[in-house]
């Protein structure tokens, strides 16, 4: 295609946009609406993805060394567990400063249980290399010798792991839909502007106009329709997301946890966005013409 013709297309497209404004009103505001529940659907999902990560990462194996073990022989159980190939960090965790964890959880009146009353035990908190290999590590150290007890939550961690891995799958296929939806929406839109200017698709295929030729600048005006109305959702994010992450992360301060920063993930969300409102407008466009194409 020359450049000349491109350009032909482009300002027809823009032409066309400002000839027909309730229509491209309308069609923008169909694609802002949309990209504005996929959006936030998306940011909703990545940051729930991002905890579901941390929440993962943060469930361990805690490991309680018996009461009869000495220095020497807790010594080796640590060195045994650090062998194990999925293992990736091996702490320990003293029968005092458990018992200052408990007293910082449930209330002073713990502190009685001091010296030779502590009932605790020393604990080993063993991180593996991935959330997955947690139970399996657990019961290879529950064979090991001295070892009291094996804790990972159990049937609750796994329970976890299972209703993380749905939520994600069920998100994908959520998102998936939204924009299957936006498809529809935008090109039924589209569609209507398209039928008020039937007349003038027929009188240019009786002159021999090509079907593309045709239908570029439509495509071009469903491109540009797509981007402006990805345009609103963006910023309208954007607002709601810095506002409210600060928030969300003085309340999260003190854990494991946190949301995606705004830098890069806005910038990647804004990308995205202004990507799909151009595909979809172009596709919207694309297959609403195709019809009066037919003379």
């Amino acid at each position: 295609m020359k450049a000349r013709t491109v350009g032909r297309h482009i300002k027809e497209s823009l032409k066309s946009i400002k000839r027909n404004g309730w229509m491209s009103l309308a069609a923008v505001s169909a694609v802002a609406v949309t990209l504005l529940l996929v959006g936030s659907f998306i940011a909703v999902l990545m940051n729930a993805n991002k905890l579901a990560y941390d929440i993962e990462n943060d469930v361990s194996v805690r490991v309680y060394i018996d009461l009869a073990a000495e220095e020497d022989q807790r010594n080796e159980l640590q060195e045994n567990i650090a062998k194990l190939e999925q293992v990736d960090t091996v702490e320990f965790s003293s029968r005092e400063n458990e018992l200052d964890q408990v007293v910082g959880s449930y209330g002073e009146e713990f502190t009685l249980f001091q010296g030779d009353d502590n009932p605790l035990h020393d604990v080993f908190v063993v991180n593996t290399t991935a959330p997955e290999y947690t139970a399996p590590v657990a019961e290879q150290i529950q064979e090991m010798d001295y070892v009291s007890d094996v804790n990972y939550g159990g049937a609750t961690a796994d329970r976890l792991f299972e209703m993380m891995e749905g939520a994600r799958n069920v998100g994908l296929i959520v998102v998936v839909a939204l924009i299957l939806t936006a498809v529809f929406l935008i090109s039924n839109t589209i569609r209507i502007t398209i039928f008020s200017r039937r007349t003038e698709i027929e009188i240019m295929k009786l002159v021999g106009a090509t079907n593309w030729f045709i239908r570029w600048p439509f495509v071009i005006e469903g491109a540009v329709i797509g981007f402006i109305g990805a345009v609103i959702p963006v910023t309208i994010i954007s607002i709601v997301y810095v506002n409210g992450f600060d928030q969300i992360m003085n309340y999260l301060a003190g854990t494991y946890f946190a949301l995606l920063p705004p830098n890069p993930f806005l910038w990647q969300l804004a990308a995205l966005l202004l990507g799909i409102g151009v595909v979809i407008g172009a596709v919207g466009s694309t297959l609403s013409i195709r019809r009066f194409l037919k003379i």
